[in-house]
């Protein structure tokens, strides 16, 4: 399975000292979620599974459970960022079929250079 998804806060971090309190740095006048962000790739980083992050979706290949797995830690991490969390997720559901997250663009290209 290739799973796509999109993670950001939004709300206000709870206060210090409750549960969910916001990590140093969190706030940013130009309402930048970019060290929410950087705290959910880093856990799909370490996941150990082949992943792709671009200015919009981070796209994460592996089995069901392992995939999704990840972006529910993904999420919570996020969480500490604001008192709601953004999630958005596509998925290319495949069974049988491995090495897609490199092996779809490649044939992409394929195409574009064949049809020039």
């Amino acid at each position: 399975m290739l799973l796509a998804f999109s993670v950001a806060p939004s709300g206000q971090p709870a206060a210090a000292g409750q549960d969910h309190a916001a990590p140093q740095g969190s706030h940013s006048a130009d309402a930048s979620v970019h060290d929410a962000v950087a705290a959910a790739v880093k856990i799909v980083r370490e996941s150990g599974l082949p992943n792709h992050t671009d200015s919009m979706f981070t796209t994460i290949e592996g089995e069901w459970d392992e995939v999704f797995a990840v972006v529910k830690e993904a999420t919570e991490a996020v969480g500490r960022f604001g008192s709601r969390v953004s999630l958005v997720i596509k998925a290319d559901i495949r069974p049988g079929y491995s090495g897609e997250l490199t092996g779809k663009v490649e044939r992409l290209e394929n195409a574009i250079a064949d049809a020039g």
